[in-house]
C-alpha cells in the first residue's frame, strides 16, 4: 500500500513559513480593516442621528403653537434642510399614531413607519430608531417626539452612510491588497534570508553525510540566540561522531594488529610442536635420546602456548567486563612492601649476578605502602614487572626497587639500568605484543610483549596508575601509584 504524502510536506520550510506569515497578515488586515470600517460607520450613523434629533425639534416648534412674538415658521422650515443629510422626511402622527401631515416628503420611498401612538413615543423618548424602506430597499434612522397629542416623526436615509461605507470598504480592500503583495515580496526575501543559516547547517550535513567528518557548522548567531545554540549542539554532536568514528577505526586497527599479532605467536610454537611431531613420523628420532629431546622441546612450546593462551584469556576478561572488573576483586588491606619484597627475592633467584636493592620511591629508605587490593592480582603485577625487567636488560645489571608514598599515594616501582627505550617506543609501551626489541635485545626468555598490558589493566582496575620514565642508554623506571588504605596509613 502506497503512503501518501501529507499535502502540508509538498512544501519548503520557506514555503510554509511564508504562507503562514501571509495567512497571519491578511487576518489582521481584515480584522483591523473590517474593524475600522465598523466604527466609522457607528460614528457617521451617530452624527446622522444627532441631525435627524435636531430636525425633530425643529418639526416640534414647527408644528407647535405660533409665537406671539413672530411667525417663525419660514425659518423652521428652512432648518428642516441640515447639511450632511442626503434626504429627510417629516411628517406629523394624531393620537393614534397614523400620518396626519407631511411636514417634509421624502425624495424617495419614505420610511415605513410602525404604528406610533402616544404611549410607544413615550418609550422610545428620543431615541434613534432603523426602519426600513416603504419600497422595501434602504434604510432610515428616526426619531419621534411628542407634539400635543399627538407627535412628530422625523427620518434621516443611510444611503449617504452606506454609500461612504461601500467606497471606503472598496478602497480599503484595495490598500490591504497592495500591502499584501509588498509584504509578501518582503517576507520571501526575509525569509530566504533569515533560512540561510539553516542552509549552511544542510550544506554542512551533506558534507558529513558523504563522509566529511570534518566539516562544522560556522558560528550562525550569538550563542545564546536559538541558531547560535544549534550550532553549538550541532558541533559538540559532530565532535562526537568524529571522536567516535576515530575511536571505532583505532580499535579496528589495534583488533586487527591484536589478532595479527596473537595469530604470529600462536603460529611459532605450533610450528615447532608439529615440526617435531612430522620429524618422529617420517623416521628421523631413531634413538630415545632423541625422542627424550624432541619431547624436551615440545613441552617447553607446550608451555609457552599455554602462558600466551592464558595471558590472552585475562585480558580478555579483563576488557570485556571494564569497569565491572573491579567489583569482582578480592580486597583486603595489605602492604605493597611485601611485594617489593618478594620481588626481591624472585630478582636474586632469577639472576644471582644482579645487584637488586631497596629503597623508597626515587630512593632513600623504604617506608609503608597500605593499599587495599587484591594480592594475587598485584602479585602478578609485580611478577610481570619482574619478568620483564629480566627478560630486557642485560644480565647483571643492576636493578632497583622501590617502596612507599608519594604524592598522597602508594608507590611501587622498578628501575633498571638496562639500554632504556625512546620516547616512541615508551608511548607504545603497554601496547598488546609490542616489544622494543631494536633497544632491548630480546632474550630466550622474553614473553609474547604482553606483560606490561596486563600490569596496565591490573592496575587500572584497582584505581590506579603505571607509567613509564626512560630515556635511550639511561635505564627505565616502571612505576605503579595506587590509592592509599587511609585506615592503615593513619595508624
Amino acid at each position: 500500500m502506497t503512503r501518501r504524502t501529507p499535502r502540508s510536506g509538498r512544501l519548503s520550510l520557506r514555503g510554509r513559513l511564508l504562507a503562514l506569515t501571509l495567512a497571519l497578515l491578511v487576518a489582521a488586515l481584515l480584522a483591523s480593516t473590517g474593524l475600522a470600517i465598523d466604527q466609522l460607520r457607528r460614528t457617521l450613523v451617530q452624527q446622522l442621528d444627532a441631525r435627524v434629533h435636531r430636525a425633530a425639534l425643529v418639526a416640534q416648534r414647527l408644528t407647535g403653537p405660533r409665537d406671539p412674538a413672530g411667525d417663525d415658521r419660514p425659518q423652521l422650515q428652512d432648518a428642516l434642510d441640515p447639511d450632511g443629510v442626503r434626504d429627510l422626511y417629516a411628517a406629523r402622527l394624531d393620537a393614534d399614531g397614523r400620518i396626519e401631515s407631511v411636514i417634509r416628503p421624502a425624495t424617495g420611498a419614505p420610511p415605513a413607519l410602525p404604528r406610533l401612538d402616544g404611549p410607544q413615543v413615550s418609550e422610545r423618548a428620543g431615541s434613534p430608531v432603523t426602519l426600513g424602506s416603504a419600497s422595501g430597499g434602504g434604510q432610515w434612522r428616526a426619531v419621534a417626539l411628542p407634539q400635543g397629542s399627538g407627535s412628530v416623526v422625523t427620518a434621516g436615509s443611510l444611503d449617504e452612510v452606506d454609500d461612504a461605507m461601500h467606497q471606503l470598504t472598496g478602497r480599503a480592500l484595495l490598500i490591504d491588497a497592495a500591502v499584501l503583495g509588498i509584504m509578501g515580496v518582503a517576507g520571501w526575501f526575509a525569509v530566504r534570508a533569515s533560512l540561510r543559516p539553516l542552509r549552511r547547517v544542510e550544506t554542512t550535513a551533506a558534507a558529513i553525510a558523504a563522509g566529511d567528518l570534518t566539516s562544522r557548522v560556522p558560528e550562525l548567531a550569538a550563542p545564546r540566540t536559538e541558531l547560535g545554540s544549534l550550532s553549538t549542539s550541532l558541533n559538540t554532536m559532530l565532535d562526537r561522531i568524529e571522536a567516535g568514528d576515530t575511536a571505532r577505526a583505532e580499535a579496528e586497527q589495534s583488533m586487527r594488529r591484536f589478532i595479527a599479532d596473537a595469530s604470529h605467536e600462536l603460529r611459532t610454537p605450533l610450528a615447532g610442536i608439529k615440526g617435531f611431531t612430522e620429524l618422529y613420523r617420517l623416521g628421523g628420532m631413531p634413538t630415545t635420546t632423541d625422542v627424550d629431546a624432541a619431547m624436551g622441546r615440545m613441552e617447553r612450546e607446550a608451555s609457552r602456548l599455554v602462558d600466551l593462551v592464558e595471558e590472552l584469556l585475562l585480558l580478555a576478561r579483563l576488557d570485556e567486563r571494564g569497569a565491572a572488573a573491579a567489583s569482582t576483586l578480592h580486597r583486603t588491606p595489605m602492604d605493597l612492601r611485601t611485594l617489593a619484597a618478594d620481588a626481591l627475592r624472585d630478582l636474586t633467584a632469577l639472576d644471582p649476578t644482579r645487584h637488586v636493592t631497596l629503597t623508597g620511591p626515587g630512593g632513600g629508605d623504604p617506608s609503608g605502602a597500605p593499599v587495599e587490593g587484591d594480592e594475587a592480582k598485584l602479585r602478578q603485577v609485580t611478577s610481570n614487572l619482574v619478568g620483564n625487567v629480566v627478560a630486557h636488560t642485560p644480565a647483571g645489571t643492576p636493578v632497583r626497587i622501590g617502596v612507599g608514598t608519594a604524592g598522597g599515594r602508594a608507590v611501587l616501582e622498578l628501575s633498571d639500568q638496562g639500554p632504556g627505550l625512546t620516547a616512541e617506543q615508551a608511548a607504545r609501551a603497554f601496547d598488546r605484543f609490542y616489544r622494543a626489541d631494536t633497544a632491548r635485545g630480546r632474550t630466550p626468555r622474553g614473553g609474547a610483549g604482553l606483560g606490561l598490558s596486563i600490569v596496565h589493566s591490573l592496575v587500572t582496575i584497582h584505581e590506579g596508575h603505571v607509567e613509564i620514565d626512560t630515556a635511550p642508554g639511561e635505564g627505565a623506571t616502571v612505576r605503579v601509584t595506587l590509592p592509599l588504605y587511609i585506615d592503615i596509613a593513619g595508624t
